[in-house]
């Protein structure tokens, strides 16, 4: 009898705990339940947030985009639209950033004042990074991402993710300095002087801290030391590479030509010595057999030689400075320059001086031919510059006026071409 007493009450205290345990479960799903109907959006949203995370970006978007049509003023409104663009930014498909571009622009649009738009802009420009082709292709996602991360740096100087962006911003004009500079050298090495030189002086200017912007300056200089009537030109970009590029292997050269000119040798600048020390100082990671093998068949470019230090060109192409407005009625442009400043060793410049549009009393009667008769004409006197004086080798605008019958022969040869009977 004790036996089944005790048995009986070991079996009365467990169906008791098991009653207790499964109350206290039911209230807790109770109290989940009633959380859940008071907010939805908080529901959808968390929801979507956890298949983002299980790769489900589809089945996300439909939940986020559900929030957003059906609680138009829920707080979760901003985090909604950020989450489908981020949704589309994962997919990493040419489509999927594509439409992460628009949505990340739209959400800048709608919030411009939050916080998160500075993260906006730098997935944009991020998106147009992750398509960008190799130096001998299509440019389009390059130039794109240079113009996007220069907004944000312009945007948001003090974003969180400003060190980042400025180096990208290196790493894509490293990309757009190498294009030039390969169809520059194919023209240098062709002796088309005129076009190499009008490409150099582009990625000299626009961009001086291109790995071989010391290269650029050195061909351009041998251009000018080919054509004898511009020969002085070339003592401009001596300087330029002993002053803003001391530790190239054409520093030493350089130096020899000033001196044997009889031209004064300026002194390395301080800033420019202090960046390629710093650039020689770090570590480059040279790729091995397989990477590079990989690297063939991969459509990205190599940004591994790119600048690491230094400020990038903020200014949009064409813009690169050298407009100097003065006052006074007297207004004088001045077209040209380099990006690189403290020193006297820059290129001639072109001054533009503005044109009377009314002639003084008697200039027409006396026939005037001077500066006078010029500024009439509407022509501005012009200082030409290396690429306006070198000789174009590879001249095509002149072409040999063919006589009336050759010019029917020529056609009736290329008709017979395209109809063959």
């Amino acid at each position: 009898m004790t036996i089944f007493r005790s048995r009986g009450l070991g079996a009365a205290v467990l169906l008791a705990g098991t009653l207790i345990c499964a109350a206290c479960e039911k209230k807790e799903v109770a109290a989940k339940g009633a959380d859940t109907t008071a907010e939805p959006d908080k529901v959808l949203y968390d929801r979507a947030m956890s298949d983002i995370q299980s790769g489900k970006e589809t089945v996300a978007r439909f939940s986020l985009q559900t929030l957003l049509n059906t609680y138009p003023d829920s707080e979760y409104v901003a985090k909604a639209k950020l989450a489908i663009a981020d949704s589309y930014y994962k997919d990493g498909t040419t489509e999927g950033l594509e439409q992460a571009i628009n949505e990340y622009k739209d959400f800048i649009t709608f919030f411009p004042y939050l916080d998160e738009a500075a993260y906006a802009q730098y997935r944009v420009g991020m998106a147009h990074f992750r398509q960008m082709e190799k130096p001998d292709r299509d440019a389009t996602q390059v130039q794109l991402a240079e113009q996007e991360f220069q907004n944000y740096l312009l945007k948001y100087p003090q974003g969180p993710q400003a060190a980042e962006v400025e180096q990208h911003l290196r790493e894509v004009q490293e990309v757009i300095a190498e294009a030039d500079y390969r169809v520059a050298k194919y023209y240098y090495t062709k002796g088309s002087f005129h076009a190499s030189a009008a490409r150099m002086t582009e990625i000299v200017d626009r961009y001086p801290l291109y790995s071989h912007a010391d290269e650029a300056l050195w061909l351009l200089a041998q251009s000018a030391e080919r054509y004898e009537p511009l020969k002085h030109y070339a003592a401009d970009y001596y300087k330029r590479i002993v002053r803003d590029y001391p530790l190239s292997p054409h520093a030493q050269e350089a130096k020899s030509r000033l001196e044997k000119e009889g031209v004064p040798v300026p002194q390395p600048s301080p800033e420019a010595l202090a960046r390629e020390q710093s650039e020689k100082a770090r570590p480059k990671q040279k790729p091995g057999v397989s990477k590079r093998a990989v690297g063939m068949f991969k459509s990205g470019p190599d940004v591994t030689s790119a600048a690491h230090s230094g400020e990038p060109q903020m200014n949009p192409p064409g813009q690169e400075g050298g407009e100097v407005l003065s006052g006074g009625g007297t207004s004088q442009i001045v077209v040209g320059g380099g990006a690189q400043t403290g020193g006297s060793g820059s290129p001639p410049v072109r001054t533009v001086t503005p044109v009377e549009t009314a002639a003084p009393a008697g200039a027409a009667a006396t026939g005037d031919s001077g500066a006078g008769g010029d500024a009439a004409n509407g022509d501005a006197p012009k200082q030409p510059t290396l690429v306006d004086q070198l000789p174009n080798h590879a001249d095509t605008t002149k072409k040999k006026k063919a006589s009336p019958d050759e010019s029917t022969s020529k056609k009736k040869k290329g008709i017979w071409k395209i109809i063959p009977f």
